[in-house]
């Protein structure tokens, strides 16, 4: 086991967590790249804090960590880097928020909180845009992404790399769902569902017949279990790391959106850097962003299997299941297609028929 997983971390408002307790809560991931490259010049010390919305457990957490131990090795511990799980220094919105007012360092949120910003990141909540991982990655490391990426000059917030979230799932505590008349309901009410405040979201789940709610995710848990919502959309591993499936009977393999993360600097924090320290942070947080697409693949595959064997009830479509899902939500790209850009969109697609082929 390398180092990084034998230091300790102390959280703030909690007990002390050390990386070998929080990697047993895991499957058998994989190790973090050996650190390469040489020390940089000392251009003064930086403690970067850094919050998160996932747990300890989860490969935003455990990826965020391997980040921070790059910079802190390649400059002597001059840079170091103090992550806060579990939203709390706020959702999303608010650490964003915060970054811009130089209040935070950092952030990591899904890229379906920063369309407000550059509304081009819409594209990425398309419902099933991008049918695989490669997919994925492809478009992710494609100039489209990195125009995306820099179109958030000016905004108060560096927007450094792209890494994965994941595939949407839908889970849910009232009945098992294998057709959009499933979440309709027909002649039961149709499933409140938790989105993210976003447009595009708010506009998939209307499509198919649910009462989208939007709510902060750090609310999510408490809400299902008091029957505020039936469910809520994420991929499995943050379903099985935030311990959903203990107020969550239902699954369904739906695979609708596919949600990147961006790892995200204050512009303030980065204006005071020197740029070798710049280039330094850009390096480590694409090395870091590899790492935790690794690790999501890998841990999200073993979640489901998790969830399974928990006693979740998860319902896997066939193509013609799966069709009519996507037959139900083409109202939302007639909407969202002109606003977004269609020929960014025709550029995503492309880009990912190719990584397919």
């Amino acid at each position: 086991m390398t180092a990084i997983w034998r230091s300790t971390l102390a959280l703030l408002g909690a007990t002390t967590l050390t990386f070998a307790m929080a990697h047993a809560q895991s499957p058998e991931l994989s190790d973090p790249p050996e650190i390469n490259g040489g020390l940089v010049g000392d251009h003064g010390s930086h403690t970067l804090r850094m919050g998160i919305g996932l747990a300890e457990n989860s490969p935003q957490f455990i990826s965020s960590q391997y980040f921070g131990e790059i910079l802190k090795q390649r400059t002597d511990g001059r840079i170091t880097v103090n992550v806060f799980p579990n939203s709390q220094l706020g959702d999303d919105v608010q650490m964003l928020e915060m970054l811009q007012t130089g209040t935070l360092d950092m952030t990591y949120p899904s890229s379906s909180a920063t369309t407000g910003y550059v509304e081009e990141l819409a594209a990425f909540d398309l419902p099933f845009l991008l049918p695989n991982r490669e997919a994925a990655v492809a478009v992710m490391q494609s100039d489209a992404a990195q125009g995306m990426l820099d179109a958030f000059e000016g905004t108060g917030l560096k927007a450094l790399t792209f890494s994965e979230n994941g595939y949407r799932q839908l889970s849910n505590s009232a009945r098992p769902v294998a057709s959009p008349d499933d979440v309709a309901g027909l002649d039961v009410r149709g499933l409140s569902v938790r989105t993210m405040e976003n447009p595009v979201h708010l506009a998939i789940w209307d499509a198919l017949g649910a009462n989208p709610t939007p709510m902060a995710f750090g609310e999510l848990f408490s809400a299902m279990e008091q029957g505020v919502v039936d469910g809520q959309e994420n991929p499995w591993s943050t379903i099985l790391s935030s311990n959903f499936n203990e107020v969550q009977n239902y699954g369904t393999e739906t695979r609708h959106v596919y949600t990147p993360f961006i790892m995200m600097l204050s512009e303030r924090t980065w204006d005071r850097m020197a740029p070798e320290y710049q280039e330094l942070v850009l390096e480590a947080a694409r090395q870091s962003a590899k790492y935790q697409i690794q690790l999501s693949a890998e841990y999200d595959d073993w979640s489901r299997d998790q969830l399974v064997e928990r006693g979740m009830e998860i319902t896997s479509l066939n193509n013609k299941q799966l069709a009519a899902f996507q037959d139900a939500v083409q109202p939302v790209y007639e909407e969202w297609a002109p606003r977004i850009g269609e020929d960014l969109i025709a550029e995503i697609q492309k880009i990912a028929e190719e990584s397919s082929n």
